[in-house]
């Protein structure tokens, strides 16, 4: 008898069988608070983004003591809703020049807060700077070695990695549940039109850097310390879109012994959906939900599968995870987790994925230094 042909049928459901239901794994994805240190904090920055850290902060029981905002209304605003004892004013300044706050959180437009980092840096601060960190990598290398100079941490608020469904990946991952990283493959479709007549619609890169910084950071954080090779990226407009900026993109991404690929579509009004996938040399990781607050989660080994229930949502649980993680850090005398040290390997890759999305050719990450005019 002939021995039957191989074809592609035959391998269409591979790995596909049913597998055992197990207990999920117990990992602390959940944010962590420092046991004892409780400084006051300074928030710089009063705009709408604002409004998660301090409802964050708030139900931490975090103290924050002053609100500044050029626009002394905003300042009032978040004073109003979270902390009525907290001073409010128009001068950053004066805010870094009260020895009783010990760290502080800036919150503006990445132009803007390049000084404001310096300043609060020699003034003995720690600083929690908004994302992205910055416009240009040596400008974030100077202000990491001036942080050392002046024994202060220096995090950047990543705070997708402390969303429920990516801090329990992340955990799972360094813990090498699913062995060693092969592939990421992760896609974002939903409408990020609120944008138009905002000051988020004048960034070209609206959805390769605004956005998907988390992306690019997450990718960067579970590879650790494995190479980058390339990055090829695109971008366009949407079909009829009324958005300054391209609401398409997506890269592809090759490191050492493996591959990752990040879609966005940023112009959808219905069914919006968020994916992860996660492919490691014993086993995967996958999860999936309407939108990146409401998740499903589940790991796939050879012992079988299971979803952990997890609590919380990216909103405000992400702001809590950053701010903690710099509290802990400084009380455990140590580098943050999201320490801008690590976060301009992240930044790194995005500026490639721009540059290639500009010149339709492979960049090697490293290669692009610096966003210039809203191009890399």
């Amino acid at each position: 008898m002939a021995d039957k042909q191989a074809s592609s049928d035959d391998y269409s459901l591979g790995g596909t069988q049913a597998q055992p239901l197990v207990a999920a794994p117990e990992l602390p994805y959940k944010p962590r608070d420092p046991v004892a240190y409780n400084p006051q904090i300074g928030l710089i920055g009063c705009g709408g983004i604002s409004e998660s850290h301090l409802k964050a902060y708030s139900k931490a029981g975090y103290r924050v003591t002053a609100l500044c905002d050029l626009i002394l209304e905003r300042a009032n605003k978040r004073q109003e809703q979270f902390y009525a004892q907290a001073t409010t004013g128009t001068n950053y300044r004066e805010l870094l020049e009260r020895p009783e706050i010990e760290v502080v959180d800036i919150a503006t437009h990445p132009a803007d807060r390049l000084p404001i980092i310096e300043d609060a840096i020699k003034a003995g601060k720690h600083v929690l700077s908004q994302k992205p960190f910055v416009l240009d990598l040596q400008e974030g290398e100077r202000l990491v070695r001036l942080a050392d100079e002046h024994g202060v941490k220096l995090a950047v608020n990543q705070n997708g990695r402390w969303a429920p469904h990516f801090s329990y990946i992340r955990h799972a991952i360094h813990v090498g549940l699913i062995g060693d990283l092969i592939s990421v493959h992760q896609a974002v479709h939903w409408d990020h039109t609120w944008t138009i007549g905002t000051k988020f619609e004048e960034i070209r890169d609206l959805v390769l850097y605004d956005f998907a910084i988390h992306w690019f950071d997450f990718v960067n954080h579970l590879l650790g310390n494995r190479p980058w090779q390339k990055v090829m990226a695109v971008r366009t407009r949407s079909l009829g879109q009324n958005a300054k900026p391209a609401l398409l993109a997506q890269a592809i991404i090759q490191f050492e012994g493996g591959q990752a690929s990040l879609v966005f579509d940023a112009s959808l009004k219905f069914d919006s959906r968020d994916t992860t996938y996660i492919g490691g040399s014993i086993g995967s990781i996958r999860s999936e939900g309407s939108n990146l607050g409401e998740q499903l989660v589940t790991i796939t080994t050879e012992a079988g599968a299971s979803s952990p229930v997890l609590e919380g949502s990216w909103f405000p649980d992400g702001f809590h995870g950053t701010m903690g993680e710099l509290l802990c850090a400084i009380e455990e005398n140590r580098e943050p987790l999201n320490s801008a040290r690590e976060n301009l390997r992240g930044l790194g890759l995005c500026f490639a994925a721009i540059a290639s999305a500009d010149s339709g050719e492979a960049v090697a990450p490293g290669q692009v230094m610096r966003l210039q005019d809203g191009k890399a």
